[in-house]
This record gives structure tokens, C-alpha cells and sequence, in this order.
């Protein structure tokens, strides 16, 4: 597990085995920074329901991003995830953003690793799922374990990433997660499923 996760679990008071692996780092918490972008006696710019609006012209693609469970856990961890980029073509990275807020990025982060399981036209109902907090998102949901990290490849899904987390930063409300990819592959057909103006759409014939 790359250093930066441990100082961001040890930030936030979750417990990691990865000090105690063999040269691993000894490394101190990083502070917890504030929430807000502005200070208290500033006015922020713009407001979050303009910013909503504006930043939703920009259609994107959806994927869940998933990782395997930690020990004492019941099952993998998923969440529907919208904010995925590539990164970098050398070395191989791709980056996505998770709420600081989040409660299923622990158990990533705890894991070290993640599969980005990037989602066709016709699985928005799949997104759904995992878009729901405290639900178990994986019933009847076909997986098998990504083969560099075990994380869980959902079936059938147009394109998946392997990856192992290279690094933690904060951005704001969210933090900035990247992965280096370590395997990955595509089936090479089908449309992707897209997000634009809080719904779900298609590129039209």
C-alpha cells in the first residue's frame, strides 16, 4: 500500500497493517485539512446549485469502482463512480475522486488496490445499485477477481482497469485518487453509458 494511503487512514483514525509489513515506511498522519475551499468570513463564488448545473453540461462516462474485502469484512466494496480519468501512458495511471465523506473508501483505501469497471449503455441500472449507500450492492451481481489484485471484474462490463493505489491527494471535498494500472482489458463492443445533466443517456445512431 503506498505510503499516502497509510498517512490518510492513520489521518482519519483507521487502523492498517501496512507499517507493520516488511521495509515498510514509517510515516506520520497527515492533517486533517478543512472542508472548505474559502474561509469562514468569505463568500464562496459561485453557489453548489450553479456549480451543479454548469459543471453538468459535461457528459461523462460511469464506472463502479470495486476492491477486495479486508480482513473481518463480509464482503468486497463498490461504488458508482463518475469523476474516473486516465492519468498518465507512462507509467500506466488513471485517477479518480471519492467523497471525503464516503464511507465505502476506507475499505479501498484499507485494501491498497481497485478494479475500475467502466459500464455500457445498458447497465444503468447496475450503476444504480451501487449508487445506494448501506445496501448489499453485490447481490446478484456476476463477478470474478481481477487477476493482479483479486478485486472484483463485474461481468459482462464493456472495459476494466486493475490497479494498485499510487497516491492520496486531497482536493477540497473530495480526494484525488490515483492508481497504477497493473492489468486490464476490453471486450471491444458496445456503446458506453453516459452521464449528462443528472441522467443517464447514449450516443444516438
Amino acid at each position: 500500500m503506498a505510503a499516502t494511503v497509510v498517512r490518510y487512514l492513520r489521518s482519519v483514525g483507521s487502523p492498517t497493517s501496512a507499517a507493520a509489513e516488511p521495509g515498510a515506511e514509517s510515516v506520520d498522519a497527515l492533517p486533517r485539512p478543512d472542508l472548505r475551499a474559502v474561509g469562514e468570513d468569505e463568500r464562496a463564488p459561485v453557489s453548489p446549485a450553479e456549480f451543479r448545473a454548469v459543471l453538468g453540461n459535461f457528459a461523462s462516462g460511469v464506472t463502479i469502482i470495486t476492491a477486495p474485502p479486508g480482513e473481518g469484512e463480509d464482503g468486497p466494496a463498490g461504488f458508482a463512480c463518475q469523476s474516473f480519468a486516465s492519468l498518465s501512458l507512462d507509467p500506466p495511471l488513471v485517477t479518480f475522486m471519492v467523497a471525503r465523506t464516503s464511507t465505502t473508501w476506507p475499505r479501498i483505501a484499507r485494501a491498497g488496490v481497485f478494479c475500475v469497471n467502466i459500464l455500457g449503455a445498458e447497465q444503468g441500472e447496475l450503476c444504480r445499485s451501487f449508487a445506494v449507500s448501506g445496501a448489499d450492492k453485490f447481490a446478484g451481481v456476476a463477478h470474478t477477481p481481477a487477476p493482479a489484485t483479486g478485486s472484483p471484474q463485474l461481468e459482462a462490463v464493456p472495459a476494466w482497469i486493475d490497479c494498485r493505489i499510487h497516491a492520496v491527494h486531497t482536493g477540497g471535498d473530495h480526494l484525488i485518487v490515483v492508481g497504477k494500472v497493473v492489468a486490464m482489458g476490453a471486450a471491444g463492443e458496445g456503446d458506453p453509458l453516459l452521464f449528462h445533466k443528472g441522467r443517464f443517456g447514449r450516443f444516438a445512431d
